[in-house]
């Protein structure tokens, strides 16, 4: 009832404004003497009065359209929030930095998808990347998110977590299909991590690319083998192993991404070189993740003329912790004051 009464009033004035001036432009065109007059002096005024009244009434509607369009991206911003939520600055010894950036004017997700889980089988990630943007890759990201964050906690082999997301995909699919959205087409590319207690990664790789491993001020791929097919197109094989993909250890970091980084363009049709990037940033000294994803992301932007093509997704995770099993002596001591984990804007900022 507070909700209706709060409401009613606001447009009742809402219409309200905009009745009355009409009414006051009709009153004075129907009674006043001057407007009866037909010489140049009263034209004039009349001229004056009906364009107040009708610049008021513009601006009055532009307010109010503003005023929806405000609230429609508070409500937006909240929904896409829950979707790709905020990471914290740190996750079980790993210092995390990450962004997103949607190629759709206006929208804060797209369909690139990430999400770094706790578990008691080691510290879980994902990183994906819809086929497509927009709304319906907006949709599909949701339901592989879903699942993930649910079956990360129930499912102690990596393989049976991907199976989970495998059987989210194909049901999301079947239900657009009902909806008439046609989905013969739609696939996914996920990449799965296991980082456990010591360091160790095991990987399940959906055709998407790997990350790199940065150490020090060298920059690598963490892994070269051939990834399974993508989600969707095929059916997984029914063997599903985690692979060992190496080892991170204390004050290493790896980075995350999606293909929309290394696919932008500049205006000369050059990619971007995310490693060209990363190398540049670590060139010095090894800095925090929040600093090398700025880093990365302005060279990014620049290069892609501030406008990116296609959703971009970017996840940094240093390893800070400080004992690992079985870690080299030269492993670097990690860092005591980790910032918190940053999430970008267009300009970088």
């Amino acid at each position: 009832m507070i909700r209706i009464k709060a409401v009613f009033p606001r447009r009742l004035l809402a219409l309200g404004l905009p009745t009355a001036w009409g009414a006051m432009a009709i009153t004075y065109k129907l009674t006043c003497p001057l407007a009866q007059q037909d010489g140049i002096e009263a034209r004039a005024v009349s001229s004056a009065v009906f364009f107040a009244v009708g610049t008021g009434l513009i601006l009055h509607v532009r307010q109010a359209l503003l005023r929806e369009l405000r609230q429609i991206r508070r409500v937006a911003g909240v929904a896409q929030s829950a979707l790709l939520r905020p990471l914290p600055p740190r996750i079980d010894g790993l210092n995390i930095a990450a962004t997103q950036l949607s190629a759709d004017r206006g929208a804060s997700v797209g369909g690139d998808l990430y999400e770094v889980i706790a578990t008691d089988h080691g510290v879980r990630v994902v990183m994906g990347d819809v086929r497509g943007h927009g709304m319906a890759a907006v949709g599909t990201a949701a339901a592989l998110l879903g699942s993930f964050r649910e079956a990360v906690h129930d499912e102690p082999d990596l393989g049976r977590v991907l199976r989970r997301l495998e059987r989210a995909l194909a049901r999301h699919l079947r239900e657009r299909a009902r909806d008439d959205h046609p989905a013969a087409e739609e696939f996914a590319t996920v990449l799965l991590l296991e980082i456990r207690e010591d360091g160790e990664v095991r990987a399940l790789n959906c055709g998407h690319p790997w990350p790199y491993l940065v150490s020090g001020t060298t920059v690598e791929l963490l892994a070269r083998a051939d990834p399974l097919p993508p989600l969707g197109p095929f059916p997984l094989p029914h063997e599903l192993t985690a692979a060992h993909a190496g080892r991170v250890l204390p004050g290493e970091a790896l980075v995350l991404y999606t293909d929309g980084a290394e696919e932008a363009r500049d205006g000369r049709g050059r990619f971007f070189s995310l490693r060209t990037a990363l190398a540049g940033a670590v060139r010095t000294r090894p800095g925090s993740p929040q600093m090398i994803l700025r880093t990365v992301l302005s060279a990014l932007m620049r290069h892609a003329g501030g406008t990116p093509s296609d959703d971009i997704a970017l996840l940094i995770l240093r390893n800070d912790r400080t004992h690992l099993l079985g870690t080299r002596e030269t492993a670097r001591p990690a860092t005591s004051h980790p910032q918190p984990t940053t999430h970008l804007g267009r300009n970088g900022v």
